[in-house]
């Protein structure tokens, strides 16, 4: 068995581990066996006896933790197994907090420290209180805007909405006492950047990474925020391309719309304010990048992100109130909807980065149309193609037009694209009725409707 999360092998004792065991009752727990090489093959200890009476009174009298220590016999070799379980509070070895992850030991510092503290404590960053601000200090606009969407979304009742400013705070669980907490000055506070720095998002188009044309940043609440980001992102940053089906006009982006807002949504709702650095969103061209500093749960990764999981949000309290505005859906289906809604859209599903401290969302654009290779293409496909159809589909159009019994592979050598572009682009063609399927997907074909 490799070493784990719940696993750390040792091939001797040394007072330095204590700082393992921290990392074990800080996280979930675990085991620290000495005697046992990395692979967990077993090397032995030859003064067991002895440890098997320091090791606990050691613990006990750096961590006051009462840990168990057991004595294993393997292959004829001793074997010390230390047993640690989670600790309900905070656990520090000479003022040092350590917290496993994976099969490593991280020395906690800086935000994380202070968000491990409070998750100790019961407390998350965003419900605690701030002193010298009140409910009359909040703004107006962010309130009419939050009423707005949280009628047209039905969560919340006409009755509830016609409450007090205060009154609604309670309801949405914003005040601590008679103290607004920090969620409350975040999403309804005109400066919320007095007390928090770094709470805006801010906007840049480059030509390349080294080459920034010109940016934008949006400052006030995360209502004003969530409410002014997206129209400022298709009115200047993205450009679409114009079609008509008869007289009327049809501009298509190159990003859904609603799979950019979900994303810029989630990212103001989990980005870790206390480091004070902004939500960041570069466009390109062909691209779009959103950033946010965030704090991950546990051994989470990229992929955990893309299967089903729960909703743990770093800021609940933000995340509660975005919900009854409906601005974002619960129990973690967020990723789930910006994929399928990518794919509906004709594009690939974003690539997520994870880093230890931050996340990066990648929205990547349809390839444009390589005009050497439509000459290409046999003759006989259709020459003229109806104009409402985005030029960045043609290729595929004209593929299954010539033989609409082809497979994805062979679509995909036939115009040199990858077998998932032509998925995607089949997808897009079949929501625009240009193409249906008859059949199954292995040995049925694409009826041309266009």
């Amino acid at each position: 068995m490799s070493e784990s999360q719940l696993i750390e092998y040792k091939e001797s004792w040394r007072d330095e581990y204590l700082k393992w065991i921290c990392g074990f009752a800080n996280a979930q727990g675990g085991t620290l066996y000495i005697g046992k090489r990395d692979d967990g093959s077993v090397c032995g200890v030859s003064d067991s006896k002895k440890l098997m009476e320091d090791i606990p009174n050691k613990v006990r009298d750096a961590l006051g933790l009462i840990v168990d220590v057991d004595l294993l016999n393997e292959n004829g070799l001793n074997v010390i197994k230390i047993a640690v379980e989670e600790n309900p509070y905070p656990v520090n070895y000479k003022g040092e907090y350590h917290y496993r992850t994976g099969s490593t030991k991280q020395l906690l510092q800086g935000s994380a420290l202070t968000n491990f503290l409070l998750r100790k404590t019961g407390k998350n960053w965003d419900s605690v209180p701030l002193e010298n601000v009140s409910v009359d200090d909040l703004d107006k606009e962010s309130f009419d805007i939050f009423n707005r969407e949280a009628i047209r979304s039905g969560r919340m009742s006409k009755d509830d909405l016609k409450l007090s400013n205060r009154d609604l705070l309670e309801k949405l669980n914003l005040l601590d006492g008679s103290m607004l907490k920090r969620a409350a000055v975040l999403l309804f506070h005109r400066n919320p950047e007095k007390w928090i720095t770094g709470s805006f998002v801010k906007i840049g188009f480059f030509e390349n990474n080294a080459d920034l044309r010109y940016q934008d940043e949006v400052h006030g609440s995360l209502m004003i925020q969530a409410d002014r980001v997206i129209d400022l992102l298709y009115t200047k940053y993205l450009t679409a391309e114009i079609s008509y089906d008869n007289i009327t006009r049809i501009e298509h982006y190159p990003f859904p719309k609603d799979a950019i807002r979900e994303a810029i949504f989630n990212a103001l709702i989990h980005q870790d304010f206390s480091v004070g650095v902004p939500v960041q969103i570069s466009v390109y061209k062909d691209k779009l990048y959103i950033s946010n500093d965030c704090v991950f749960p546990a051994n989470w990764t990229a992929d955990t992100l893309m299967q089903k999981h729960r909703s743990l949000p770093h800021n609940p309290d933000i995340a509660n109130t975005f919900f009854r505005a409906g601005f974002i859906e619960s129990w973690g289906r967020g990723v789930e909807k910006i994929c399928r809604l990518c794919k509906e859209y004709g594009i690939e599903e974003p690539e997520y980065t994870v880093h230890p401290n931050d996340i990066m969302m990648l929205f990547k654009a349809n390839e444009p149309v390589n005009n050497d290779l439509l000459g290409k293409l046999p003759s006989k496909l259709p020459s003229k193609l109806p104009s409402k159809l985005p030029s960045n589909l043609e290729i595929t159009y004209k593929a299954i037009c010539e033989d609409n019994h082809a497979s994805n592979k062979e679509l995909a050598d036939k115009t040199n694209q990858s077998e998932r572009t032509i998925r995607n682009h089949a997808a897009k063609l079949k929501a625009l009725n240009y193409i249906k399927r008859v059949g199954s997907d292995k040995t049925g074909y694409w009826e041309i409707l266009k």
